[in-house]
């Protein structure tokens, strides 16, 4: 039973869509509200922040935000271990208590299984920021041989990232004058890159074309012999290695399954609304099944409709807005130059994609992207 006057609202995950949720109905009700924000880690990191590490661009410590730093009035930010999750009763249980809540957001993002693909646990994959950090130590000792960029399985977050992880790569070799001794191949289970984009996905095979980068889409990495250094594609064809670039298998947190809110893998949702299933209870980020990429400009989209939603409600006035299923991907082609994809799921009758020719010009926006962000949620 809610004893206090204000609605309580509490949000599992602080990434991109909790951090977006939050601030927004920080900003409506201020203190007039009390939303429960929960996250296990210490800090936030952008996602194309691990490539930076990787490449040995930044340390980890200088890309992490500390959650420390976010201080919204009307919300508490606590570092706990989400253990159980009831969707019928808003209730959740963590390592540090019980939480009960008018609504419930679940944006615990989606987890890496390593499992899925024997051998993996055993290779180095650049999607975890101790992975990244590994390559950046492994990186420099790599002078000649066979370089493998690997996708284990899809849907995976951030499409264009493996893609970048390739070109990325390729620079990395030349200006250490070893790209002639190194072979550079990229498994994609994927048609293209970039599926709603083939505009983007011609100018990225284009690039790989180039810079000489195999390309093979269409199939998945199966498994590892890191003894032998062979991948097994899930067509049986085996790829030797020197050095293999990795990106897991995704799924949802094991929690998610077993609160029983998911089907085929992934949290059943409203594609338009993010309402689940059950009464109050919403999903948004890499764990809901929306239809639309797993990135983080998807869930702070998704979340502004979940914010719409509540202060909707909460208000007893207006019109809630609902998920566009627009978001705009940056990527990396090397020598400095940033390429943009705008893509739209939802007003056309099939996801549209309009790409922006790759310039040292868009590296501003890219950065501005990132800075914007930080400035609103951390104040930094």
């Amino acid at each position: 039973m809610n004893t206090s006057s204000k609605p309580r609202v509490l949000v599992l995950g602080a990434g991109f869509g909790g951090l977006e949720l939050t601030s927004l109905l920080s900003e409506t009700f201020g203190a007039g509200i009390d939303v429960t924000l929960i996250d296990k880690s210490d800090g936030f990191v952008f996602g194309f922040s691990k490539l930076d590490v990787m490449f040995g661009h930044k340390t980890a410590d200088q890309v992490r935000l500390p959650y420390s730093n976010y201080a919204k009035p009307g919300v508490r930010l606590l570092r706990q271990t989400v253990t159980a999750i009831d969707p019928e009763r808003r209730r959740v249980t963590t390592d540090a208590g019980v939480h009960e809540a008018d609504f419930l957001v679940v944006a615990l993002g989606a987890d890496y299984d390593f499992d899925a693909t024997p051998g993996l646990a055993g290779a180095n994959e650049f999607y975890t920021v101790a992975g990244a950090e590994r390559l950046r130590d492994v990186l420099p000792t790599f002078t000649r041989g066979r370089a493998l960029v690997g996708v284990c399985g899809a849907p995976y977050k951030c499409p264009p990232a493996p893609s970048e992880c390739a070109l990325m790569l390729h620079d990395y070799l030349v200006k250490r004058g070893v790209r002639e001794a190194c072979e550079i191949n990229f498994v994609l289970p994927l048609p293209s890159p970039v599926p709603p984009s083939p505009e983007t996905s011609r100018a990225l095979v284009s690039a790989f074309v180039e810079r000489n980068i195999g390309f093979i889409p269409g199939r998945r990495v199966a498994s590892i012999d890191n003894a032998r250094k062979v991948a097994i594609l899930d067509d049986g064809v085996k790829m030797q290695f020197d050095l293999f670039l990795g990106v897991p298998k995704h799924r949802v947190p094991d929690v998610v399954i077993a609160s029983g809110m998911t089907e085929n893998g992934w949290i059943t949702v409203n594609p338009r609304t993010l309402e689940t299933n059950y009464a109050g209870v919403y999903a948004v980020g890499d764990g809901a099944n929306t239809g639309t990429p797993k990135a983080g400009v998807f869930a702070e989209g998704a979340a502004r409709a979940v914010a719409s939603d509540l202060i909707v409600k909460l208000s007893n006035s207006g019109t809630a807005k609902q998920y566009d299923g627009f978001g705009t991907c940056y990527i990396e082609f090397g020598g400095g130059r940033i390429g943009k994809v705008e893509v739209d799921f939802f007003s056309g009758p099939k996801p549209t994609g309009t790409y922006h020719e790759a310039s040292l010009a868009l590296r501003a926006d890219k950065e501005h992207f990132g800075s914007s962000r930080r400035a609103r949620w951390f104040g930094m």
